[in-house]
């Protein structure tokens, strides 16, 4: 018996045929496509070689200038504005044990004696080091010692250390040197700067209780029973806190 195929048809076998032609001419398409690309790229490359080149020596000079300043320049710079800060540390140092003559020590921490460089000069001379740095703590605790308030809020408004201890304690002396020049604004923020920014039993409490004070003085009378209650609730064991009850019970009368 005849058999008759339906115009159009095509056997199975042949259809796959067509199908892996098909493949076949687009993968070529692609890799056509990817060869005149790599061309044109290892072409560009070819014409601007030499600029390539002098990027990459440029980069390359730039790191070796880099590696060799931090190590030939800025790391005997920091050594020396190191030993510089050691003389006036001494003298703080002794200040603040001083029974008799603190003024005098906290002088020669800040300007210098017998040759060396204070706390002052050292700020100003070792600019941009880890020394000079702390010389700005430094004179600024030792003006807010000496009641020079405007002199101490100068140097600790710009102090910055990753010691958060120490970056506490700087707020906190910002603080009451803006305390005692009348703006009490600025204190009390400085004083919540300094409380929150270490939560430990030394410094944060100190802070919380004078940041209560002031928030008294200025008419703030939930901010104030708020910052006493974290006294209390927090750092129970704290000097601070065998004061805040009876705040507490007259604030809270109050509101």
């Amino acid at each position: 018996m005849a058999t008759y195929q339906k115009r159009g048809y095509k056997p199975k076998a042949q259809e796959e045929i067509e199908e892996v032609i098909q493949e076949n001419s687009t993968t070529a398409e692609v890799f056509t496509s990817l060869d005149d690309t790599a061309s044109k790229s290892e072409a560009w490359v070819s014409k601007n070689q030499n600029i390539i080149l002098g990027v990459i020596a440029v980069i390359a000079v730039g790191v070796l200038g880099f590696l060799a300043y931090q190590q030939w320049v800025q790391k005997p710079y920091e050594r020396e504005a190191s030993n510089e800060l050691y003389y006036a540390q001494r003298y703080f140092d002794q200040a603040l044990i001083a029974q008799q003559s603190q003024d005098s020590l906290f002088s020669l921490a800040l300007e210098g004696a017998e040759g060396k460089y204070g706390f002052v000069e050292i700020a100003e001379q070792y600019s941009g080091t880890k020394a000079a740095n702390l010389a700005a703590y430094g004179a600024g605790l030792s003006y807010l010692h000496l009641g020079q308030f405007e002199q101490a809020v100068n140097y600790l408004s710009g102090f910055k250390t990753d010691d958060v201890l120490m970056q506490a304690l700087a707020f906190g002396a910002l603080g009451d040197a803006q305390s005692e020049l009348g703006d009490k604004q600025a204190a009390l923020k400085s004083y919540l700067s300094a409380a929150a920014h270490s939560d430990n039993e030394f410094s944060a409490p100190r802070y919380w209780f004078k940041a209560g004070v002031l928030a008294q003085e200025l008419g703030q009378t939930g901010s104030a029973v708020e910052y006493f209650k974290t006294v209390a609730d927090q750092y129970p064991n704290a000097v601070e806190a065998s004061s805040v009850d009876a705040l507490l019970g007259s604030l809270q009368a109050v509101e």
